[in-house]
């Protein structure tokens, strides 16, 4: 199980990993050196409300990626239940597999929560922004998976 570090903050490095692509690839953080990144972390591929989220992400990833965003989905899945998720939705960005949950611990994105009314220890829905530098700009925790990408396109001052 994750280790539940301090909620990261805007202008601290994000920390570094590698995990495994739906497809089986290794993908580092590091590999995005150069380039701006909107990192998400979603509970459960599938599920109602992480699939509005990365549809979401999906009809605006040509708007995101023209003003010089890539993005990346994070679960727990396992690479095939995220290439499954992939296919059925035509998702057409970076999902990355983390079923021991140690990028969750590093971006403090697994712990308590509220879920309808009762507390929960779960996936903590919350979106990074990093910039070309590799730093935190805007961490945003216990995001709504509806009307989060606009919201996000708001506050990234695209819209």
């Amino acid at each position: 199980m994750a280790a539940i570090n301090e909620r990261l903050t805007a202008g601290v490095a994000a920390p570094d990993f590698t995990l495994t692509d739906a497809d089986g690839a290794s993908v580092s953080l590091s590999d995005f050196r150069g380039k701006s990144l909107i990192l998400y972390f979603y509970p459960e591929a599938l599920t109602p409300g992480c699939t509005t989220q990365a549809c979401d992400f999906r009809d605006s990833l040509n708007s995101l990626r023209s003003t010089g965003y890539q993005v990346i989905g994070v679960s727990r899945d396992a690479p095939s239940k995220l290439r499954k998720f992939r296919d059925e939705h035509s998702l057409n960005f970076l999902l990355l597999s983390d079923p021991d949950l140690t990028v969750h611990g590093l971006y403090s994105t697994w712990g308590e929560k509220n879920l309808y009314g009762k507390k929960v220890t779960g996936v903590i829905r919350s979106t990074f922004v990093i910039n070309e530098a590799g730093v935190v700009t805007m961490p945003l925790y216990n995001v709504k998976a509806t009307g989060h990408v606009a919201s996000l396109r708001k506050k990234l001052g695209l819209d």
